[in-house]
């Protein structure tokens, strides 16, 4: 690890605009993926700012009826609540369905949002990487790209978002608000929050430089059968293979987004018009313009399966 500064912020503001005068700076909070890619140095911050301090470890209700979380509340902590428990049991299930009980107890809500892939190229410094080191080239491609995504890629990036907690957001159209380094605010739609990699798979969000997360803002609940499915290569521990976040009500309608198969939750509304049909239908249009290699190309019958799954699932 290399060497770096520190310091503790003492607001908001305070914390964006000086992350906005260094491109060196970095955020921390519960650490869980920024440490251990600094260990490797991949990520090489030459100054952190430690934002644990700043109260925005709350869960609060909204005057629509929804609910403000902090960008602080920790994960464990998240799934445990009450109400979301209650009203929106997608978003509990999703988040224990990832990583290990001891690494929810620290990592927080915005930063399981900001999680980097955990594509092995990206974290093989020796290898080629567009995502760490812009234009030197994809690795996955034409490597072992079995865990890869097979939407929404190009020619420079196959890798996929590893959150489950975003999964679960983007299907119940939350948003996150943030501060910008001259003090404004301002709200961004989770379906718009994650950049597809394009030709700058390096640029993974639409934040800019200093923008901090301070809450994700949940409208008020729909109601109907929350399901969150993941299908992984062990039991626990493990990221998706193909992950199925749904909300289906009685009537057979509702929402979803799938995971592990793109660089950013994958939620293709025409495609939750086609519920009622059945899971063909539905995936054949969420998986439309797939693009799989020959090593992942059983994730497109995997994500119908899995889906026909929380459909037989609604159904009881």
């Amino acid at each position: 690890m290399r060497a770096f500064t520190y310091e503790r912020a003492s607001s908001v503001e305070a914390a964006a605009k000086a992350a906005a005068s260094n491109p060196e700076t970095k955020f921390i909070a519960g650490g869980t993926n920024l440490l251990d890619l600094m260990k490797l140095e991949i990520e090489t911050p030459a100054h952190l700012i430690d934002v644990n301090g700043l109260g925005l470890d709350k869960i609060d209700s909204t005057p629509e009826g929804g609910l403000r979380i902090g960008a602080l509340v920790r994960n464990t902590d998240l799934a445990a609540h009450e109400t979301v428990r209650r009203d929106y049991g997608l978003l509990s299930r999703a988040l224990v369905a990832g990583a290990s009980g001891q690494l929810r107890n620290k990592a927080t809500t915005a930063g399981n949002l900001l999680q980097r892939t955990r594509c092995p190229y990206f974290y093989d410094p020796n290898q080629p990487c567009n995502k760490r080191q812009p234009g030197s080239g994809c690795s996955a491609i034409g490597g072992f790209s079995r865990q890869h995504a097979v939407v929404g890629v190009s020619d420079s990036c196959i890798a996929t978002h590893p959150s489950d907690m975003a999964i679960a957001m983007r299907a119940l159209d939350a948003a996150v608000e943030t501060v910008k380094a001259d003090g404004s605010r301002r709200s961004i739609a989770i379906a718009d929050l994650h950049r597809l990699p394009g030709g700058t798979p390096h640029l993974e969000t639409v934040l800019e430089r200093g923008e901090f997360i301070t809450a994700v803002l949940l409208p008020p609940p729909i109601g109907g059968k929350h399901i969150y499915r993941k299908v992984r290569d062990r039991a626990s521990y493990a990221f998706a293979l193909v992950s199925v976040g749904a909300v289906i009500q009685p009537d057979g309608t509702g929402r979803v987004a799938v995971g592990g198969i793109a660089h950013k939750p994958w939620r293709i509304e025409a495609a939750e018009a086609e519920l009622p049909k059945g899971a063909r239908a539905a995936a054949g249009v969420l998986l439309a313009d797939a693009h799989p290699t020959e090593q992942n190309r059983f994730k497109v019958d995997l994500v119908e399966r899995t889906l026909g799954a929380v459909i037989a699932e609604a159904r009881g």
